[in-house]
């Protein structure tokens, strides 16, 4: 989602904003810009289209600068067009980038009309910039400060002034921003990774910091207007930008690094040991009852699948909330609940809202499952694990979420081992498992060409359907979600068993269905549901285990996976159900790593 980067030297930055717009460009975007302060007034450039339209546009202009600013937009108030892409301008002195959602944008844009303002953009971030230029009184520091106090909603904010050239002040509230620091230099961006190359020295803004930039200075202000320290963090993590290398796009690319993720993932103890999930897990973990998982999307189908292993293997009560639905709820909280928050950014807006919610509630124990070390959830819980997957380029979310699967198995492994569920013996053999997990990867990720032959009927489909049951259910879920996501084919997933409870009313040789097949204590029941299919002229598309007899007939296509996988099975089937995804998007020309109108990390509610 939105993208901010901010620079203030002592030489020209424009190369900087512009090269750290592209390392952003991952998270998703509708329109970008930049402004820079030169001869006395902002300048800017702004595209609709990508940051290497942006970049000539700048060469084509000589945007030149010791001060600047930069965004990539995601719309939410107005549509993708010039006008309403950031930077945005008041009377020409003040510039503004705003990531997030003000709420009360309404009115406070009828106040300020009352004084004269005139709005050129249908953005709520204009309100922003007008408002801080109708209280600059000669310091823009103290003019965003008093701002902000009036501003409802999300924010994450850059603000320059004509008056100060060598000054760049950011705010945030409920959207993350961070300060990079370097010789004669500060940064300021809304991702560490946008700073990758330009320094590894970071400030991790809290929530209500003002932040003042100066080339050589750096000051602080929390939500009462207080001096704060911020401690300065080294992030060596971040290397240069990620290479397509011989893929066509990136989700290919990271569907086939699912081998090296999830081994770099395991861990190699011989034991699963309680303080993987950080030091006050072996206090924390014998106190709780019960868990309490809050995710969105695919994170949320990933929490969906591990409540079968928690009460299975852990034989603990495992309730899955949409992050986004439970703070709008009553419900009733439980202090020995394990809170576990999962999100591949860490800054997913819904899911922190829902913490934070959580932790009003009386939930002390929290833990967060996340890719990014450096991330706010990962700051506010008291607990984490993290995933080794790397950078995520793709929108629509691929190693990250296997990981996420390994991570989850890894706490429902440890929470029966410490409540006595798992003996030694069962213990090895999950271990076995997991370690074996990147060698049977690579079995399924061998099935591609065939899968590349069922996309050519999909890409023809205007429908189709998902069964699962038990624990793969989920998986069917996720592989609904990634074929709408990428190709734009409406797909549904179904419990296999509600077919005749509804689904079976939209079954015809038109609609596909595609059934995950694992030869596990449900396939026989799967069996039935997928002759009721059948009797309906219904064509059915097959992923099964290979010792599952189910066989290729007329109007039933059969893929075999490799051997059943038992609990870790969901990991093994989601991948062709990805690659599905991915290869009847190519063959309907989407643009598969940037799909219309959706975000890498969803960072407004």
């Amino acid at each position: 989602m939105c993208g901010i980067v901010g620079a203030v030297a002592q030489e020209n930055i424009v190369s900087v904003l512009v090269e750290g717009l592209r390392r952003l460009e991952y998270r998703g975007y509708d329109s970008c810009g930049v402004a820079v302060l030169s001869d006395g007034s902002p300048r800017r450039a702004r595209s609709v289209a990508r940051v290497s339209h942006l970049d000539d546009q700048v060469c084509e202009a000589h945007l030149e600068g010791v001060t600047g600013i930069a965004h990539t937009r995601w719309a939410t108030h107005g549509a993708p067009v010039t006008d309403n892409a950031h930077p945005i301008f008041s009377c020409n002195a003040v510039a503004v980038v705003h990531n997030g959602i003000i709420e009360n944008y309404e009115s406070l844009r009828e106040m300020l009309r009352g004084k004269g303002y005139e709005f050129v953009s249908q953005t709520d971030t204009e309100v922003i910039a007008h408002l801080i230029h109708s209280m600059y009184r000669g310091d823009l520091f103290e003019s965003v400060r008093h701002a902000v106090r009036q501003l409802h909603g999300a924010y994450a904010i850059a603000v320059m002034h004509k008056s100060q050239p060598h000054t760049i002040v950011g705010a945030r509230q409920g959207s993350p921003l961070v300060v990079g620091v370097g010789d004669g230099k500060k940064f300021l961006a809304s991702d560490a990774l946008a700073l990758a190359g330009s320094t590894d020295h970071f400030v991790f803004l809290e929530e209500g910091d003002v932040v003042e930039l100066a080339p050589d200075e750096v000051k602080i202000v929390d939500r009462e207007g207080e001096a704060a320290e911020r401690a300065v963090r080294v992030v060596a993590a971040y290397g240069g930008v990620v290479e397509l290398g011989p893929y066509r796009h990136f989700m290919q690319k990271e569907i086939f690094e699912q081998p090296r993720a999830i081994a770099d993932t395991v861990p190699q103890a011989s034991r699963f040991d309680p303080d993987l999930f950080g030091p006050t897990a072996r206090d924390v973990f014998p106190r709780i009852d019960s868990l309490l998982i809050l995710a969105c999307g695919t994170s949320y189908y990933s929490g969906l699948t591990s409540k079968y292993w928690f009460e299975s293997i852990a034989k603990i009560p495992t309730q899955v909330e949409i992050a986004s639905e439970y703070r709008y709820r009553e419900s009733v909280a439980n202090p020995k609940a394990l809170v576990v928050v999962i999100s591949q950014s860490g800054e997913t807006a819904d899911t922190l809202a829902a913490l934070r919610h959580a932790q009003s509630l009386g939930h002390e124990h929290t833990l967060t499952i996340c890719n990014v070390a450096t991330s706010a959830m990962v700051r506010q819980t008291e607990s984490a694990f993290l995933t080794r997957a790397g950078i995520e380029v793709g929108v629509a979310s691929t190693k990250a979420f296997t990981t996420q699967l390994v991570a989850l198995f890894l706490l429902a492994a440890t929470l029966g081992r410490m409540r006595g569920h798992i003996d030694a013996k069962q213990e090895r053999a999950y271990l076995t498992q997991l370690r074996h997990l990147p060698a049977a990867l690579n079995s399924v990720l061998a099935l591609e060409p065939q899968i590349i032959a069922w996309s050519e009927v999909f890409m023809r489909k205007d429908n189709a359907l998902f069964l699962g049951r038990g624990l793969h259910y989920p998986i069917a879920l996720e592989g609904a979600l990634k074929l709408k996501e990428i190709s734009y084919i409406h797909a549904e997933a179904y419990p296999a068993g509600e077919l005749k409870h509804g689904p079976l009313a939209l079954v015809t040789e038109a609609m596909p269905v595609v059934t995950v097949a694992p030869n596990d204590a449900l396939l026989g029941k799967l069996k039935s549901n997928m002759q009721e299919v059948r009797a309906r002229g219904g064509e059915l598309f097959v992923f099964a285990d290979a010792d599952t007899r189910i066989g290729s007939e007329d109007g039933t296509h059969v893929i075999r996976m490799p051997e059943h996988y038992g609990a870790l099975s969901p990991i093994l089937h989601v991948v062709p159900l990805q690659l599905l995804a991915y290869h009847t998007a190519c063959a309907r020309g989407t643009d598969v790593d940037k799909p219309r109108n959706l975000a890498k990390s969803v960072t407004v509610e």
